[in-house]
């Protein structure tokens, strides 16, 4: 969840100013003008990044690409809702239920299998789009993202200091904006109830807030509960929290008495990153077929890498794990270097989950280090599930960031992560997701793993000529 995650500021990182600037006709005081636009309050709680000289350009091909990719997302959560309800009813393998459900609380398996929320799925999607050298790479799935916020104030701040001749941007502020609000329908009043853990994304909040309708959305603490029949609640905070948010049950219990909107569902299986990997499950390829249709099938195995997971229960002597050759995940560990470009990954439920907390990238560890996460990878199985994947390493790009100390333009090479923000509006047969606008995240060419550093460059995307 949530990424991305600033960290404390470098000196010439953005920070908040005072009144905006009317755009200039010379290049280097863009970044002013976008710095001065920002709220008094900032966007993250004390936390900032680098400001880019221009949007992120994308290929046409790739924009129309990302554009249509939230049917195809759509479907596929669709698709995962319907393959846990016919595992725990006995038309699908038990054990897919089983993967998903364990490591939760019973009240929470509870809640998961509701009759209330049978059909429910997350009303905000958002990828990780790695940009490789063979394409886009979906490398996660996020239900409860951050930068909602953010993101609408990065295309407002770029769309008003663009020079006039500028290439059109791919989603808009507006977008945005009417996506999120369209999520919660005609509720009069939106409560967005974020945890104390959640707390760094309060400021990027308040101030969508503001901009949607302050008399309408309100940003609540985590033990609000003041809320009226036909109201909405935005749960900003994951299922893992549970414990430490006291409006989370009241809220669910109002949702499921049908006195409240509620999303996204309390439905731990949409926070898991095994979904991928029952994705590339062989024993579950006709499902997919069926649900998703071979065209969106073909497209999601060609832009998912292949993901695996850690079950360390034993297979037949005469058997092996698919795509790796090995007979045992312990055998993981005797992998050379070269053979370890492999992302090991707790999948969810957990403050681990998210971020670059507890990702683990094999070629870039000592056989050591590697031999470590892999044993405790296997050992949390029961408690923790983890995943294995595929690494595609984001290609090289160029982007330049301003340098407030020095006053200059700072140009860097880097690998960019894209995070597409689709909003589903509508009910069920109606529901259609809708891009608001794509946060474009660049890391220095020396990291490995691009999130949320403080020395990364966040801006939004634009189509090139």
């Amino acid at each position: 969840m949530r990424d991305p995650t600033p960290q404390p500021p470098l000196a010439s990182c953005v920070a908040a100013s005072q009144a905006p600037t009317p755009p200039s006709t010379e290049p280097s005081d863009r970044p002013r003008q976008i710095r001065d636009r920002l709220p008094p309050g900032g966007l993250f709680a004390d936390l900032h990044w680098r400001i880019a000289l221009d949007p992120f350009p994308l290929p046409p091909p790739l924009a129309r690409e990302i554009e249509s990719l939230g049917r195809v997302l759509l479907q596929f959560y669709r698709a995962a809702n319907l393959l846990y309800r016919r595992s725990i009813a006995g038309k699908a393998p038990d054990w897919v239920a089983r993967w998903l459900d364990q490591g939760k609380p019973p009240e929470l398996i509870a809640w998961q299998r509701d009759p209330a929320f049978r059909n429910e799925v997350p009303r905000v999607i958002r990828p990780d789009l790695l940009l490789t050298d063979n394409g886009l790479a979906i490398t996660e799935l996020d239900s409860v993202p951050g930068g909602i916020g953010l993101t609408t104030w990065l295309y407002q701040a770029y769309r008003e200091t663009a020079p006039a001749d500028a290439p059109p941007f791919l989603g808009s502020d507006h977008a945005m904006r009417e996506g999120f609000a369209g999520i919660f329908g005609a509720a009069p009043r939106v409560h967005l109830v974020i945890s104390e853990e959640s707390a760094t994304y309060r400021p990027e909040m308040e101030w969508l807030a503001a901009q949607l309708d302050p008399d309408r959305f309100h940003v609540r603490p985590q033990d609000f509960r003041n809320w009226q029949d036909g109201d909405a609640v935005y749960r900003f905070f994951e299922l893992f929290d549970l414990p430490n948010v006291p409006a989370a049950a009241p809220a669910f219990q109002a949702a499921r008495d049908g006195h409240l909107t509620l999303t996204p569902p309390p439905k731990p299986l949409f926070e898991e990153k095994l979904l991928l990997a029952l994705l590339w499950n062989r024993h579950l390829r006709d499902f997919w077929r069926q649900e998703l249709g071979e065209a969106f099938l073909q497209r999601l195995l060609r832009l998912v890498p292949y993901s695996w997971a850690l079950d360390p229960t034993p297979i037949p002597p005469h058997a092996a794990i698919p795509e790796l050759g090995l007979t045992d995940w312990h055998q993981l560990k005797a992998l050379s270097q070269r053979d370890r470009d492999l992302i090991l990954k707790i999948s969810g439920y957990s403050d681990q989950a998210w971020g670059a907390r507890g990702v683990f990238l094999g070629s870039d560890l000592s056989s050591a280090d590697w031999s470590v996460a892999v044993d405790q990878a296997l050992a949390n199985w029961p408690r923790a599930p983890h995943v294995l994947q595929r690494y595609h390493k984001p290609a090289l790009t160029q982007t330049a960031w301003f340098d407030f100390d020095h006053a200059t333009p700072v140009p860097m090479p880097g690998r960019v992560r894209l995070s597409p923000y689709y909003f589903v509006v509508g009910d069920r047969d109606a529901a259609r997701p809708h891009l608001g606008g794509v946060l474009a995240t660049l890391c220095p060419a020396d990291k490995k793993i691009i999130h949320g550093m403080r020395d990364a460059v966040l801006a939004p995307c634009t189509v090139a000529p």
